[in-house]
C-alpha cells in the first residue's frame, strides 16, 4: 500500500470511476483509469482504500487526512 498512489486516486477519480475500476480488476478486465501499483493486488488495495476515504470524506464531511487516519485505524484493527 502506497499512500501517494491512494491520494492521487482520491484526487483524480470519482466514486463511480473507482467502483468501475474495482469491478474491472475483479473481472480481469483492463482498467479504464490509471491506478498506480506494482500488480493488480496492489492496485485493488489502492482502489478500495480510495473508495473508503472518499466515502468517509463525503459522509463525515472531513478532510483527506482525517479520512486516511480512519482508514489506517480500520486496517490496523483488522490485523489485530
Amino acid at each position: 500500500m502506497k499512500l501517494p498512489a491512494i491520494k492521487l486516486a482520491v484526487e483524480q477519480y470519482t466514486l463511480h470511476q473507482l467502483a468501475e475500476a474495482e469491478q474491472d480488476i475483479l473481472n480481469e478486465n483492463p482498467l479504464k483509469i490509471t491506478i498506480l501499483g506494482d500488480d493488480e493486488g496492489e492496485q485493488l488495495t489502492h482502489i478500495l482504500a480510495s473508495i473508503f476515504i472518499k466515502e468517509e470524506m463525503e459522509n463525515k464531511s472531513c478532510d483527506y487526512n482525517t479520512a486516511l487516519r480512519s482508514y489506517s485505524s480500520k486496517v490496523r484493527n483488522s490485523i489485530n
